[in-house]
C-alpha cells in the first residue's frame, strides 16, 4: 500500500513537472538587445546608506541645507543567508487597521523594548507581527546599501570624487537587461496588485550588440546573464560598451555593422515572436529604423527609451517594456499569414509610434512626437488597439533589407587625379554586413543671411566640397542629404550647385525640408537629387546608407565638369532606383 501512495506521488510529481515544462514552452520568446547611451538601462548612483554611516562612523546625508536626511534609499539585493524578520501588522497601508475584522489573526508578538517574539501577547505594549522568513532563493528584496569605497570613505557618486577618470569611476548602466527585467517583475506592480509583470507572460533572451554597461574585466561563461558563448573578454569604454555618465562614448560605424548582424542572427534563428531594442532617448528613433530597414523578419521589433533611470521617481521605461511585451503577445500586429503588418515601432508612454516617424521633442515622459504630418502614431496601450495601417515597406517587404543587399556594389575613389569606379564588398560570406561597407552620409543645413551665399566660399559651399574631397580618399560609398527649407528641401543657388557637383562624382543627394516637415518634397525630373518627401533629415541619412549598399554609386561622366546628355540620362537612371526606394519606404 505504501510502495502504491508512493508510485502516486512520484507520478504526480512528474505529470506537475511535465505540466511546467509545457507552459514555459508555451511562453512566446522574446528577444531583448541592449544599445547605447540607455537611460532605460541606467541607474541612479549606489550611495552609501546611513545604516553603513552610523555602523563605521561616518558623515550622515545632509539636504542641501545641511540638515540630516531622514530616510535612505533602499535598493534592490540579494540576501546571503536566510533571515528571519518580524513585520508589524497593519503597516502596509494606512487604513489596513480600520478593516481589522477582516484580517486572520498576527503570528504573534513581539516586546518593544527587547524585540522578543511571543505567540501571545505579554503585555499591553506588544506589537502584532507577521513572522516570515526570507531566503536568497526568493530574489531581491530593498534594502540599505552598505557598500563604502576601498578607503573607506562612503560613496557619494558614480566616482571615488567628483570628476575623477574613468578607471575611478563605477558603470552605473546595465551591461544586458536581464537585471532590469528581474526588478520589474519582482518590484514592479501591475494592475489588481500583481507583479511578475513580464515573465508570467514571456520567455526571454538578452543580447548585447551595442550594450551600455559593460564587463572591463571580462566575464567567465557560467555567470553570463545574456545570449552568447564562451568567456567575455576584457571590455572596454568606447569600442565594446557606450555610456553618457559618468564618462560619455558615442558608438561608430562599426557599431552600426555589429549590433545589425546580431539583431539579424536571432530574429532569423525563427526562435522568437518579437524582439525589444532599448537605447538612448534621443536616438533610439534612428536605430530602430535602421532596423526597420535592414533586419529581414516577419516579427516586430520595438524601440523603447526613457527619459528617466531605472528605479527613479516616475520613471517611465520599465512601463514601456511591459507594454511592448503586451504589444507582442497580443499578436495584433500579425496579419492572415501571421506576419508583421505594421513594421519596427516605436512604444512610449502607451503610444505606438512608426519607426519612421517617431521623434524626440522634450527630454520628459511623454516627449515624442510623430513627424511628417500624415499619421505616425498608428495606435495605443490599454487597450493594445491598432487605429490605422502605415503602407511603408518594412523589415521582411524592405526592399534594402540585409537579404537583399549584394555581396558588394560600385563605389567611388579618387586614382591619383582621377574619379574612378572602385568595388565595395557589403557583406561577407557568410552574409553578415561588413562594417567598412556602412556609407559615409552627411547632412548639410540650410540657413538664411550666410556669408558669401552666392560665391564659392560660402560655408556650406566649403563643407560640402571638402566632404568630397575627403570621401574620396577614405570611403567607397558616400552621399549627402541636404536639410534645406520646408517644405520645398531648397537651398541657396551656391549650395545647390555644390551638392550637384558631388552627384556628378558618383555621390548621391535627397533632399528634405528642415524641422519635421509636414509636406512633400516636390520632385524636379531635370535635377539629379533624390526627394526625400517628408522625411526628417536624420532618417533620410539612414535610408540613403542603405540604398548606397543596395545600389551603389551613382554613375561618373567621363569629364564631371562637362556631363553628356547621355551620361545625365544614366545618373538620372540610378538616381530613379533610388527615389522609388525612398517613396516606399
Amino acid at each position: 500500500m505504501r510502495f502504491k501512495n508512493a508510485s502516486r506521488c512520484w507520478l504526480a510529481i512528474g505529470l506537475a513537472l511535465v505540466a511546467s515544462a509545457r507552459a514555459v514552452a508555451q511562453k512566446p520568446k522574446i528577444a531583448v538587445f541592449s544599445g547605447p547611451t540607455a537611460t532605460i538601462q541606467n541607474s541612479e548612483a549606489l550611495i552609501t546608506s546611513d545604516k553603513a554611516r552610523a555602523k563605521y562612523g561616518l558623515r550622515r546625508l545632509t539636504n542641501s541645507d545641511g540638515t540630516p536626511i531622514d530616510f535612505d534609499a533602499l535598493r534592490p539585493q540579494r540576501l546571503a543567508a536566510p533571515v528571519t524578520i518580524y513585520v508589524e501588522a497593519f503597516t502596509a497601508h494606512p487604513l489596513e487597521s480600520d478593516m481589522a475584522e477582516l484580517y486572520a489573526p498576527p503570528d504573534g508578538y513581539t516586546d518593544p523594548d527587547t524585540g522578543a517574539f511571543h505567540k501571545e501577547r505579554q503585555g499591553p505594549r506588544d506589537v502584532a507581527v507577521y513572522e516570515v522568513t526570507l531566503h536568497p532563493d526568493d530574489g531581491l528584496y530593498l534594502l540599505p546599501y552598505m557598500a563604502r569605497q576601498a578607503d573607506g570613505r562612503p560613496w557619494e557618486g558614480h566616482c571615488v570624487s567628483p570628476g575623477a577618470p574613468p578607471e575611478q569611476c563605477r558603470v552605473p548602466f546595465y551591461p544586458d537587461a536581464s537585471r532590469i527585467f528581474e526588478e520589474i517583475d519582482r518590484l514592479g506592480l501591475g494592475s489588481g496588485g500583481r507583479n511578475n509583470l513580464l515573465g508570467s507572460k514571456a520567455a526571454f533572451d538578452f543580447y548585447r550588440p551595442a550594450p551600455s554597461g559593460g564587463y572591463r574585466k571580462g566575464l567567465r561563461a557560467e555567470k553570463r546573464t545574456d545570449t552568447g558563448d564562451g568567456d567575455i573578454p576584457e571590455e572596454s569604454w568606447g569600442r565594446d560598451f557606450f555610456t553618457y555618465t559618468p564618462h560619455y562614448e558615442a558608438p561608430a560605424m562599426p557599431t552600426l555593422a555589429r549590433l545589425t548582424n546580431v539583431v539579424q542572427r536571432a530574429l532569423s534563428s525563427g526562435t522568437y515572436e518579437g524582439a525589444i531594442w532599448l537605447e538612448g532617448s534621443p536616438t533610439t528613433e534612428e536605430t530602430i529604423y535602421w532596423l526597420g530597414l535592414l533586419i529581414d523578419t516577419t516579427v516586430p521589433i520595438i524601440g523603447n527609451s526613457s527619459q528617466r533611470t531605472h528605479g527613479m521617481l516616475s520613471n517611465d521605461g520599465d512601463r514601456n517594456i511591459v507594454d511592448s511585451v503586451d504589444y507582442i503577445v497580443s499578436g495584433i500586429w500579425k496579419d492572415d499569414a501571421g506576419k508583421d503588418k505594421v513594421g519596427a515601432v516605436m512604444i512610449q508612454e502607451e503610444q505606438i509610434f512608426t519607426a519612421r516617424d517617431v521623434q524626440k521633442g522634450d527630454d520628459r515622459p511623454g516627449g515624442y512626437v510623430a513627424t511628417g504630418g500624415h499619421g505616425g502614431i498608428v495606435g495605443g496601450i490599454n487597450p493594445i488597439v491598432l487605429t490605422f495601417l502605415p503602407t511603408k515597406k518594412h523589415t521582411y517587404l524592405s526592399e534594402v533589407n540585409l537579404t537583399k543587399l549584394p555581396a558588394r556594389v560600385s563605389g567611388v575613389r579618387r586614382d591619383r587625379e582621377r574619379i574612378v569606379h572602385v568595388d565595395v564588398s557589403v557583406k561577407d560570406s557568410r552574409g553578415d554586413l561588413l562594417p567598412a561597407a556602412i556609407p559615409k552620409v552627411t547632412i548639410v543645413k540650410h540657413a538664411r543671411y550666410l556669408q558669401g551665399a552666392l560665391s564659392d566660399d560660402g560655408a556650406a559651399v566649403v563643407e560640402v566640397t571638402s566632404r568630397i574631397d575627403k570621401n574620396l580618399e577614405k570611403t567607397g560609398l558616400s552621399g549627402f542629404v541636404l536639410e534645406g527649407n520646408a517644405p520645398y528641401s531648397a537651398a541657396d543657388e551656391a549650395t545647390m550647385a555644390a551638392l550637384r557637383y558631388a552627384a556628378l562624382r558618383g555621390m548621391p543627394v535627397a533632399r528634405v525640408g528642415r524641422g519635421h516637415h509636414e509636406g512633400i518634397t516636390p520632385g524636379n525630373p531635370n535635377d539629379l537629387f533624390i526627394e526625400g518627401s517628408n522625411l526628417t533629415a536624420t532618417k533620410a541619412r539612414l535610408l540613403l546608407m542603405a540604398c548606397l549598399m543596395k545600389f551603389g554609386s551613382l554613375p561618373l561622366p567621363s569629364d564631371p565638369e562637362h556631363p553628356t546628355d547621355a551620361e545625365l540620362d544614366a545618373i538620372r537612371s540610378r538616381v530613379a532606383s533610388y527615389q522609388a526606394v525612398f517613396d516606399s519606404h
